[in-house]
């Protein structure tokens, strides 16, 4: 685990499941998603996804953001060997060193063992779409 993260104070919802990496962090409860990187955490609550659809990294290089104040791209470190998905959420929340701001609508593109995924699924009341 990285020395980097910051440590999560409290979580809506009973804890459920971790899978920590040297370079990310998901935590799941029955409430929210936390996502971690070294020095941000992204607080995604369950009841605020809109979709969960694989999402293929093989020529990913940078993931762009665009928001009202903000636009810009964040360099990423994609996991092989693990699927991808992209998170659509109406809203987080984002925790970093300085200070908790919401964020609105948001995509996110996370490495999800299937463990994960299906807790996201149970306490998210989302379903597959074959």
């Amino acid at each position: 685990m990285n020395d980097n993260f910051i440590h999560i104070k409290s979580i809506d919802g009973d804890l459920k499941l971790v899978h920590k990496k040297r370079d990310f962090g998901i935590t799941i409860s029955t409430k929210e998603l936390v996502f971690q990187k070294p020095h941000v955490n992204y607080h995604l609550k369950l009841e605020d996804i809109v979709s969960i659809i694989p999402f293929d990294t093989a020529e990913l290089k940078a993931i762009t953001f665009n928001n009202r104040r903000n636009s810009g791209s964040e360099l990423m470190n994609m996991s092989s060997g693990m699927p991808h998905y992209r998170i659509h959420v109406q809203k987080a929340i984002l925790h970093n060193l300085s200070g908790i701001f919401s964020l609105g609508s948001a995509q996110f593109i996370l490495p999800i063992h299937q463990d994960l995924l299906f807790a996201i699924s149970k306490y998210s009341g989302l379903s597959a779409v074959i």
